[in-house]
């Protein structure tokens, strides 16, 4: 069997065994969907590349202590939509301290808060999620969960893609109404586009 073909669950196996070419394989295999969905949202290619060189060396240190409940691609992608976060929120922060507060001392990095703030969100976005009735929700969490485009959707489940957009559409103006309270972040969870 060539390496190529080996799945996700086996490379992280070997890549929790340090095995160096498993690494390069995932890398490789994800990184230009990482940087697309990443693209998107921050719209610089430095940045960007930054940010998925730091999720690798994340991945690469913590390798051993990585557990995944589904699939690597959900966890990876969920990884980089932190991280895109992450860097708004210094951007935001960075901003603030400019504008309002050059006398006073911000903790730019203030990397315990943002997992709560994260974590927070994502909680209340997976409830939001189970009260999507259930086609709406199923077609949701094939676009933004599984990274599938509408046409696949469409494809998948024998229906239009003007069906598939019309249940994504209803899925996030649900979703908005429900995650009011987190209006300012809400955007970079909702807005990615796989």
């Amino acid at each position: 069997m060539k390496i190529s073909e080996i799945d996700d669950i086996e490379l992280l196996n070997r890549l929790q065994n340090s095995d160096r070419q498993a690494f390069n394989l995932l890398y490789h295999r994800y990184f230009a969907k990482l940087y697309s969905v990443a693209y998107k949202r921050v719209k610089s290619r430095e940045i960007v590349e930054e940010i998925i060189q730091e999720l690798f060396t994340m991945i690469w240190i913590k390798r051993m202590e990585i557990t995944v409940e589904r699939a690597f691609s959900s966890y990876i992608f969920t990884a980089v939509k932190y991280m895109v976060f992450k860097y708004y929120r210094g951007e935001q922060v960075k901003r603030n301290y400019t504008e309002n507060t050059r006398s006073r001392y911000i903790d730019i990095d203030n990397y315990t808060q943002d997992i709560i703030v994260f974590d927070e969100l994502n909680k209340c976005f997976e409830a939001a999620l189970k009260e999507l009735p259930a086609k709406s929700g199923h077609v949701f969490r094939l676009s933004r969960k599984e990274h599938k485009s509408n046409k696949e959707i469409a494809q998948q489940l024998n229906i239009t893609e003007k069906a598939v957009e019309y249940h994504i559409t209803k899925s996030l103006a649900q979703l908005r109404i429900h995650l009011k309270d987190f209006a300012p972040l809400l955007f970079i969870l909702l807005s990615f586009q796989f």
